[in-house]
């Protein structure tokens, strides 16, 4: 237990050094994150402003006021941060395309194991380093944000970020292991790419969603990845709904974590390498 365990630590800081050697472009990146924010902002504006004259006691959409719907846009750029996996997905097909796989078969490392301690990394050196303009841009806009939410829902915000990132690794890592079948899935990424998109509520809060779609679409794990942790910090799922909410989370994050070990496990039973 000992041994794996430093083994797994070496891993995790060579990774943190790694990253924190060619990836000090995370500050600037982030700052251009935000621009489209600027965007939404006179798009919104704009809607809102249309609507006053219909409800002059102050219009929302599906309960999003002006200055909810600016803070939810900002609080996904937050819970995209750590659900999003670039390159993982595409990254595992094309180590069993070119065999690169291998070293995980005769070398005591595990490969999703390796993957996560690298994700972790990233996501530990990305924060790292772009919190300064996090806290800038947070702190520009800080007028659309009613303030900071209870004891209660900022653990709620923590948890669900948190499971956000499993969640997001163990999606995409699943994906990548539908190569031990086909020797292609970028056709089936940009897919799950495109639907991520949308039923994340990256690109609109999933209230705004009608009746029973909005309800099939509430039950899928995309929600996990973007609307749900905004949701929690501005107080839109809360009591019992929001324990209820966590819990689901939870089962979407073990479910896929179990799938990707099974994929892991069958595809090497049927993987075939060749050469020297």
């Amino acid at each position: 237990m000992l041994a794996r365990a430093t083994t797994w630590w070496t891993i995790l800081r060579i990774s943190l050094e790694e990253r924190l050697v060619y990836r000090g472009d995370f500050a600037l990146g982030t700052l251009m994150r935000f621009l489209p924010i600027v965007t939404q902002i006179f798009l919104w504006q704009a809607v809102f402003s249309a609507m006053t004259a219909s409800a002059p006691s102050g219009p929302d959409i599906a309960g999003y006021t002006f200055r909810n719907m600016i803070a939810y846009y900002l609080l996904t750029t937050v819970s995209r941060a750590f659900s999003s996996m670039p390159g993982l997905a595409s990254g595992i097909a094309q180590d069993i395309r070119d065999g690169t796989v291998k070293k995980y078969l005769i070398q005591p490392i595990d490969l999703l194991g390796f993957q996560l301690l690298c994700r972790v990394a990233h996501k530990l050196v990305y924060y790292g380093v772009a919190a300064a303009p996090f806290a800038l841009v947070f702190y520009l806009a800080r007028g659309f944000f009613s303030g900071w939410p209870d004891a209660t829902t900022m653990i709620a915000f923590v948890a669900s970020l948190v499971m956000a990132f499993l969640l997001g690794y163990f999606l995409e890592a699943t994906i990548g292991m539908i190569g031990f079948w086909f020797l292609e899935v970028n056709s089936l990424l940009f897919v799950y790419m495109l639907l991520s998109f949308f039923l994340s509520g990256h690109m609109f809060p999933l209230d705004m969603l009608p009746g029973t779609l909005g309800q099939v679409v509430r039950l899928m794990p995309l929600q996990y990845l973007a609307y749900f942790p905004s949701a929690v910090f501005l107080g839109k799922i809360a009591g019992a709904e929001l324990g209820w909410a966590l819990a689901l989370q939870f089962a979407w994050t073990v479910f896929f974590f179990v799938a990707a070990r099974v994929a892991l496990r069958l595809g090497v039973r049927r993987y075939a390498g060749f050469g020297g």
